[in-house]
């Protein structure tokens, strides 16, 4: 197993336990991730997020989240992985199942610089937001405001965590 593989593994493993200290350690200072809800620049900006996340989960929805994960692969370069997260989503309440395609690269010392995730944004916000995100999920306008309330629950926890 290339060492790169080892790390997506320990990433995704510490993520089914909602261990956001050891997913922190996966990423290098400068590195970068997007996904259809976040785009983030920096080390504080994309673990703050898993942070985050991680916490929300334990607090309000610890009792329904597995995340189980297949196809890692890697090597000194790239990697990808699947996963998929069932969870409830802590905004509306709801039950979402989420299936995510991952592509990563990695710098020199083995760490993420670049992580991208791919789901159905128009599969997760029928799920997460109902009637609306069945209605709206498709329009750039509710990815939009999706994307703006992400990034303001991501600046208030960093502000209040302070770290």
């Amino acid at each position: 197993m290339h060492p790169n593989q080892a790390t997506l593994d320990k990433f995704y493993a510490a993520f089914a336990r909602l261990d956001s200290d050891t997913m922190a350690t996966c990423y290098a200072a400068d590195a970068q991730f997007d996904d259809e809800a976040f785009s983030l620049r920096g080390h504080r900006e994309v673990t703050g997020m898993w942070h985050m996340l991680c916490d929300v989960t334990k607090a309000k929805g610890a009792d329904v989240w597995k995340l189980s994960y297949s196809g890692i692969e890697a090597d000194a370069r790239t990697g990808k992985s699947h996963w998929e997260a069932d969870y409830r989503f802590s905004a509306t309440g709801r039950m979402v199942h989420n299936i995510i395609d991952g592509e990563f690269e990695f710098n020199e010392q083995g760490l993420i610089k670049r992580h991208r995730d791919r789901f159905n944004f128009w599969a997760w916000s029928r799920q997460a937001l109902g009637t609306p995100g069945l209605l709206l999920g498709w329009t750039p306008f509710l990815r939009s405001k999706v994307r703006a309330q992400a990034a303001a629950n991501l600046q208030k926890y960093l502000a209040q965590r302070k770290t």
